[in-house]
């Protein structure tokens, strides 16, 4: 069938049906199938539903739960206890430490309190404190604990420090000449340095 356009041209007249699916089921399924591509597409994942767990499944569940628990408590305390312990094992070890180098020393100080209780000369008091110094340095040996060599030794930033220079030309340039406090270490660990006075030979120096 032809009808004229605005220009009088005939023109075709278009027909339009509508479809409908044969069977009603066929749609559904068409339907379903449609909502599936479109969660795909989304990134969803279409799941089945689960399947109902037996009561001796959910028992068997249950009870490996209530296991898994109970270690866990059980573990936890331990832990806490071990760490208890070790807090309380440190602890003693310091105060046993602490307690021997004291009673090394206690002698020490009785020969200071008995110097001074006691009318001495001068000289006698001199006598009285070197015997001191020696006991005190005799137990520092024993406890490993040394002093630093110092004078006629090669000044060494990591066991001397410097508190100035002295001029000498008997002493090789940059070796110590006097020593002003002792330095001491524990085995190999410095405890403190000691302060010494370095030489400045002025002929070395000059060459």
């Amino acid at each position: 069938m032809f009808r004229r356009n605005r220009k009088g041209m005939p023109e075709q007249e278009t027909e339009l049906r509508v479809v409908e699916p044969a069977d009603a089921s066929l749609a559904a399924e068409a339907t379903s199938d449609e909502s599936a591509l479109n969660l795909a597409v989304e990134g969803e994942t279409v799941e089945s539903p689960a399947e109902p767990v037996s009561r001796e499944e959910f028992d068997k569940l249950k009870g490996e739960r209530d296991q898994l628990l109970d270690r866990l408590a059980r573990l936890q305390a331990e832990f806490e206890n071990a760490r208890k312990r070790g807090e309380r094992e440190r602890t003693e070890f310091r105060e046993y430490a602490t307690g021997s180098v004291v009673e090394q020393f206690l002698p020490v100080l009785d020969n200071f309190e008995l110097a001074l209780k006691h009318d001495s000369t001068a000289e006698q008091l001199r006598h009285g404190v070197e015997l001191i110094v020696k006991q005190m340095q005799e137990i520092l040996r024993q406890l490993q604990v040394n002093p630093v060599p110092t004078v006629g030794e090669a000044f060494d930033p990591r066991v001397h420090e410097a508190l100035g220079s002295v001029e000498r030309e008997d002493l090789p340039d940059q070796h110590v000449a006097e020593e002003v406090r002792s330095g001491y270490k524990l085995r190999e660990r410095l405890l403190r340095p000691a302060l010494v006075r370095v030489v400045n030979n002025p002929k070395q120096t000059s060459e």
